[in-house]
């Protein structure tokens, strides 16, 4: 705090370098300000601080914007008092109140409280075309930050009711779909299928030495994503040196019609009841490493399961040299080796139904690898029991796509789907001029049949698992 001695020194001298019409001085002696009066002392000690204080913000100012074009100014932070004249006028424009700026458009005019305003042929109400234009153009600068409004009022735009109206709506859309977005990201695997959680649980694979490395994407599809890994060790037992893990998708819109073919599979009706949708998922690869173990048990060439977590799959790599196995759609064979890929798709397929109590339900080239002179199966997710309510649907199907890919490639000895069915089922079908709806109506009549005899027994014609299947048990929540 400044002695009072040094206070009235620093008023004299404010006395001396006034402006003379300063209408404190024209005041008589006996109105003068009391300078023995505490307030009078302390307001001017203030005031003197203040100035100090703006100087000293002047000067980081000039120091902080340099010779930039852009510069930044420091006024709000200034402690000079609004009824106080500046020292200095050549650092007027300097310190200009911005919200006087006279580049800066103004605000379309509001009416008064009674609507209009004028008289006359001269009067404009608050529906005016022009003052709603202006209006409207003012009020998107209350849109989202993200949005680029534009200097609307600078070019003096007249939005129409129908216009603004319209750019809200899409204003309010777009932020909706942006926070959907955002949230699918972090709570489901889209697009590349690594979201945090899929990708916190492949960082404790390989932390656990179950994996050396993973070394990128080979395949995505509807349900799934693969990707290529080189392989560790797993409780002391070697991994394979080559693995892929199957990443099945949290998310189920590219893949709507799962629950057709998990909930009224008899080895999962039970659970599936009782699971979210997000669960489902888990389900789905439990499943899938079943159908894989009934398989490898029947010697049906396929990938072998290594390890299952939640919803990704760790299975073997068909290929070499990280290089997968092309699909029976892309392989270039020639006559002689497409004969055999068909007869061995036949024996799979005769083996699936008759041994392993399988229908594949999405059997194509596209599932069907070529490597080391055989066919692979792969993609057996989907695949259910015979007994299932749309189990032979799923078999014709199958017949149906295998029976056109191998005469497209000129195989003569393939089958027509509906020869295919009775071969691999064992059916005796009737085949009437080759008709589909007649073939059909056979299909559907016996699975209503196979059904209603199912539920009239009051149990299963297989068990829920079979000797060939482990326990099923639901994955942990960890």
């Amino acid at each position: 705090v400044m002695s009072e001695q040094l206070a009235k020194q620093l008023d004299e001298e404010n006395a001396l370098f006034s402006d003379p019409s300063d209408p404190v001085l024209e005041l008589p002696l006996e109105d003068a300000p009391d300078t023995d009066s505490d307030l009078m002392l302390a307001q001017m000690l203030q005031m003197q601080f203040d100035r100090e204080f703006d100087d000293q913000l002047k000067r980081e100012e000039r120091k902080f914007n340099g010779d930039s074009k852009v510069s930044i100014s420091f006024e709000n932070y200034r402690k000079v008092h609004p009824y106080e004249d500046s020292d200095s006028s050549e650092d007027e424009v300097d310190w200009q109140d911005t919200r006087h700026d006279p580049y800066r458009p103004e605000k379309p005019q509001v009416t008064s409280r009674k609507g209009f305003v004028g008289k006359g042929k001269n009067i404009t109400t608050k529906h005016d075309e022009v003052v709603c234009g202006r209006k409207n153009t003012a009020r998107m600068d209350n849109f989202a930050p993200e949005v680029q409004v534009g200097d609307g009022l600078g070019m003096d735009l007249k939005l129409s009711n129908q216009v603004f109206n319209s750019l809200k709506q899409h204003v309010h859309s777009e932020q909706r779909r942006s926070a959907r977005v955002h949230e699918k990201k972090e709570h489901s695997t889209a697009e590349q299928a690594v979201d945090p959680r899929t990708r916190l649980l492949m960082y404790k694979m390989v932390n656990a030495g179950v994996l050396e490395n993973i070394n990128g994407c080979i395949s995505t599809g509807k349900e799934s994503v693969v990707f290529h890994a080189n392989g560790g060790s797993l409780e002391e037992e070697p991994v394979p040196a080559e693995v892929v893990l199957k990443v099945f998708k949290t998310t189920l819109n590219e893949f709507k019609n799962r629950d057709r073919y998990i909930k009224d599979d008899y080895r999962f009706k039970e659970r599936f009841s009782k699971l979210n949708p997000r669960k489902v998922i888990r389900l789905w690869a439990e499943k899938e490493m079943h159908n894989l173990t009934r398989l490898r048990r029947a010697e049906v060439p396929c990938p072998e399961v290594v390890l299952l977590k939640k919803h990704i799959l760790v299975m073997s790599f068909i290929g070499a040299e990280h290089i997968p196995a092309p699909k029976l759609k892309d392989a270039i064979l020639n006559e002689d080796d497409m004969k055999k890929a068909y007869h061995q798709v036949l024996h799979m397929m005769k083996t699936m139904y008759e041994e392993c109590n399988l229908v594949h339900a999405d059997l194509s080239e596209y599932n069907l690898l070529w490597h080391q002179g055989k066919v692979w199966v792969i993609d057996v997710s989907q695949s259910v029991e015979p007994t299932h309510p749309h189990g032979l649907e799923f078999l014709f199907r199958d017949c149906r796509n295998i029976a056109t890919f191998f005469r497209r490639r000129g195989v003569a000895d393939a089958l027509s789907e509906f020869d295919l069915f009775n071969a691999v089922s064992g059916l005796e079908l009737s085949v009437e001029a080759e008709d589909e709806a007649h073939f059909m109506g056979q299909i559907v009549a016996l699975e209503k049949r196979n059904e209603d005899h199912v539920q009239k027994r009051g149990k299963k014609t297989f068990p829920v698992n079979s000797e060939d299947d482990p326990p099923l048990k639901p994955d942990s929540d960890d």
